[in-house]
């Protein structure tokens, strides 16, 4: 079975929960639909403390591009895990996962609720069901699939694991890479790991959760606002520094939208009227895949606008609709 079978897609176990732990709010949802906005507001009407569940603002090199929440946001509310990352780190949903749960329980702890918005679904998923406890990769391994082509290491899999290579795309380097090195290294599929997660936060605390949605048109008028907003308030400059530091190109931080397209303008391979175009067409994409992951990884939470947010209590708790995970 994959990691997906074996997870359900609602995760919080009230009847487990401590009774003294203030809320957990979980505001999930595609970019650019307005999460940030309705965390800020249910921060400031609760006294909450709102914690960066998006993979790319964690990053120090990228606050415009990111649409890292302003400087006037982060004055009205406390703000945790933005914006305190070197680029140079190779920054994984695992250390996200384990810092979240530090940042809940400090929250808890001097009796705040903790608001965790963010588009990253696998950030999120980790943070709820846990960490797969697998072993240390051998780095003689690692390093062998890195260097393959990616054919090369599809059909390694393909005969390796055959259930992952059924279920992983071609052309997705990084996680056909991974699930070799994990076969090869431990002699043990994946998907046999991920169904070992341990670390959850669902069984142990209240989760209350909403996907933010809105018609796609919506979405793509607002993505294409966000882009003329962050092109003219120096995201250029930004890329540029980024690029100047010469990080090595595996470095999740090169991978955030708009920095491979910028790139390529800055360096004069295309301009920056088809950088535009190019990112606005992958944040167009990157939307549809959050859409899809909330259809099937989060099918059972509530979906609303942003607008129809206007308290915790809109945000209902994820009650069990399947089998604890195993």
């Amino acid at each position: 079975m994959s990691a997906e079978e074996t997870v359900p897609s609602v995760i919080s176990y009230p009847d487990r929960r401590d009774p003294e732990r203030p809320p957990v709010a979980l505001i999930a949802g595609p970019t650019a639909s307005g999460k940030s906005a309705v965390a800020l507001r249910l921060a400031e009407m609760t006294g909450g403390i709102i914690i960066n569940a998006d993979a790319s603002q964690v990053y120090a090199d990228l606050s415009v591009i990111t649409a890292r929440p302003p400087a006037d946001e982060l004055s009205r509310a406390p703000h945790r895990l933005f914006g305190y990352v070197d680029g140079l780190e190779d920054y994984h949903a695992a250390r996200w996962a384990g810092e979240a749960r530090a940042q809940i329980h400090a929250a808890h702890a001097a009796g705040h609720p903790a608001i965790l918005v963010g588009g990253t679904g696998l950030y999120l998923d980790t943070l709820l069901h846990g960490i797969a406890p697998v072993p240390e990769i051998d780095p003689a391994i690692r390093a062998a699939v890195r260097a393959m082509p990616v054919a090369q290491s599809h059909a390694a899999l393909a005969s390796e694991d055959p259930a992952a290579a059924a279920r992983l795309n071609p052309a997705d380097t990084t996680r056909v890479a991974r699930a070799l090195e994990v076969v090869r290294s431990t002699g043990t599929p994946l998907s046999v790991w991920q169904a070992r997660r341990e670390g959850g936060i669902a069984t142990s605390m209240m989760v209350r959760g909403v996907v933010i949605t809105l018609p796609r048109e919506e979405l793509h008028r607002r993505a294409a606002l966000r882009l003329t907003q962050m092109m003219a308030g120096g995201a250029i400059d930004e890329v540029a520094a980024l690029i100047a530091r010469n990080l090595p190109p595996d470095r999740p931080v090169l991978r955030a939208l708009g920095v491979a397209e910028l790139a390529q303008a800055i360096a004069g391979e295309i301009s920056f009227g088809e950088a535009e175009a190019a990112i606005l067409a992958a944040t167009r994409a990157y939307q549809k895949r959050q859409t899809t992951w909330g259809r099937n990884r989060q099918r059972d939470w509530v979906k609303r606008p942003p607008d129809a947010i206007r308290s915790l209590d809109d945000l209902p708790i994820l009650h069990p609709s399947a089998i604890e995970p195993a």
